[in-house]
């Protein structure tokens, strides 16, 4: 008997899973997470190879990724990685702005509704639709 409910667990266990596994929303997730990390590469090449270099080249020359303050005998804190971290931070957000922009545009705008009627407006027209029924049943 015990071995039944072990294995009907398991198999709710499994069924659940799948559930999960093969929602829409966690396939998209997936995509998302494998085009990000794909983003993020040529973002990091975008930063590393352009970016980078040309800040090197306005502050003489200097390697940021070289840029550190000693402390102790062999200890170091490498502030230039800090600083090229944050230049890649800006540069991921500039990109997903500027992507999230183009998709926008590209986009169908939606239908402008108009604007709901003000409450004077409604009653208005209730007011009419009551003038209406009145007249018509004077009219029988």
């Amino acid at each position: 008997m015990k071995k039944e409910k072990d294995a009907t667990a398991k198999k709710s266990i499994i069924e659940e899973f799948k559930q999960f596994a093969l929602r829409g929303n966690v396939v998209d997730m997936a995509v998302g997470i494998v085009i990000g990390a794909a983003f993020g590469a040529i973002v990091n090449s975008l930063v590393n190879d352009l970016v980078m270099p040309f800040v090197g080249f306005l502050t003489a020359g200097r390697d940021f990724t070289q840029m550190r303050i000693a402390f102790g005998r062999d200890s170091y804190i490498y502030y230039g990685n800090f600083i090229q971290a944050v230049v890649n931070f800006f540069v991921i957000a500039l990109s997903i702005f500027v992507a999230v922009k183009l998709l926008n545009a590209i986009r169908k705008p939606k239908e402008e509704t108009p604007p709901p009627p003000s409450e004077a407006e409604l009653l208005a027209e209730i007011r009419d639709i009551l003038k209406e029924r009145a007249s018509e049943k004077s009219a029988e």
